[in-house]
């Protein structure tokens, strides 16, 4: 199977270049970085040591941005190169790498991209942050003995049986990683039935994850143009989610007409969409954009479709409905502990099963309110806004939850120092 999935790779160079070009139409590439999709470096290799983390998606990114500072602060003259595979994720870098960290687009897993990849850049450590795995990126760090981990490792139970099917085949694959940090203690069993070496649970990093930034005076501009409005906030929306946010607006407004809806979409380019939503709900909006505009008093629902700014949103409000639980795509969930970290009263619907170890452990606290569907959502909103003591008790196991598991990070830390050793990122104490 891996044979077969190799010698397809190295013939397929124009069918990966169509996908590309399809994709760079649709907005999902950037033009002036194409080269990277193929392994074409963007930027010279710095001098000195070089530890790659590659996270796919955004939140795995926001993952290794934790992770880096840590890595950095291990040795101060070694460099962090990131790589992700999205738009979205590559923007969110270019704000938040802290100095000697750079990020390059990732490859797609055509054999020579990969190795005009590894040779321009030949890293002396890999921390793979993510759980798809390219065989012949994989089959190039294993060729050149280079110290690798699988870190925040998670598999679902449609992946476990995708690899196990696989056989020998995802058994080479896993072999490149002499240690696998699982996120879950379910996780690491599927990795040990793999056969993965070294596999060991330490949690998801998310926990770990900094109070996610904010302006002060973007802060300070909007609690003064709230004023007493009652708000709520529904972060990181997808289709469907803003036009429920618009009917649970028209229902709550009749005992609160001051009420402010604030809605953050995950994707900031839907922000027509959602203005038509607006429009066809007969509700007022306004739209954020890039010159921070404020709502006023007569703006029933703000919509801040900008990137980096959820963590002023839940400074502001008091209570967060996390998106992508009630969307029309099936759903999934986002990370509820961003807004937990931040003293918000957390809500959540019924599908969010790629996250669904994070909630189960979030039920078991009783640190958030689960609401099964549209009808629960209004009624606990009303609840929660109408009953300051009901609000802050909320928000207060949110807050402690969020704090008794910010020590993920220094197991993960602890875990990787055999590596760091061998990589010779640090040297071992006398």
């Amino acid at each position: 199977m891996l044979k077969m999935y190799r010698t397809l790779m190295a013939a397929g160079e124009p069918v990966l270049t169509r996908i590309l070009e399809r994709r760079s139409l649709k907005g999902k590439e950037d033009e002036t970085r194409m080269g990277e999709r193929k392994g074409k470096p963007g930027l010279e290799r710095p001098d000195g040591q070089l530890v790659w983390l590659h996270a796919a998606s955004v939140g795995e990114a926001q993952s290794a941005l934790i992770l880096i500072e840590e890595l950095l602060a291990k040795n101060t003259s070694m460099h962090a190169l990131v790589t992700t595979g999205t738009v979205t994720s590559a923007k969110m870098m270019a704000k938040n790498l802290p100095e000697r960290a750079f990020h390059q687009f990732y490859p797609l897993d055509h054999p020579d991209w990969v190795a005009n990849f590894m040779n321009h850049w030949h890293p002396d450590l890999v921390l793979w942050m993510e759980s798809e795995l390219w065989p012949n990126m994989l089959a190039e760090i294993k060729e050149r003995n280079i110290p690798a981990a699988l870190v925040n490792a998670r598999l679902s139970s449609k992946s476990y049986r995708f690899w196990k099917m696989a056989g020998g085949s995802t058994r080479k694959i896993l072999n490149t990683f002499s240690l696998v940090l699982a996120q879950t203690e379910k996780d690491a069993r599927r990795y040990q039935s793999l056969k993965a070496h070294n596999v060991i649970t330490t949690d998801n990093i998310k926990y770990s994850a900094a109070a996610l930034p904010f302006d002060e005076q973007s802060l300070t501009n909007l609690s003064s143009m709230c004023g007493r409005r009652p708000v709520w906030l529904y972060a990181s929306t997808h289709d469907g989610e803003e036009d429920m946010a618009c009917r649970i607006h028209q229902i709550l407004k009749h005992t609160m007409p001051e009420l402010l809806t604030i809605i953050v979409p995950r994707h900031p380019e839907r922000r027509g969409d959602i203005m038509t939503v607006c429009e066809e709900n007969k509700l007022q909006a306004c739209l954020r954009g890039d010159n921070h505009n404020l709502p006023n008093p007569d703006d029933e629902i703000y919509i801040a479709d900008t990137l980096g700014e959820l963590g002023l949103f839940y400074r502001l409000a008091p209570i967060a409905c996390i998106g992508r639980c009630f969307s029309n795509d099936g759903g999934g969930g986002h990370n509820p502990i961003e807004a937990m970290q931040l003293n918000c009263a957390v809500l959540f619907g019924p599908n969010v099963q790629n996250l669904q170890e994070i909630y189960d452990e979030i039920n078991l606290s009783q640190s958030a309110l689960p609401v099964a569907n549209e009808t629960e959502l209004i009624e606990t909103l009303r609840y929660l806004l109408e009953n300051p003591k009901a609000l802050h008790d909320i928000q207060s196991k949110a807050l402690i939850f969020a704090q008794d598991k910010a020590n993920v990070l220094d197991r993960v830390m602890q875990a990787l120092d055999p590596l760091l050793e061998q990589s010779g990122i640090t040297k071992r104490a006398a």
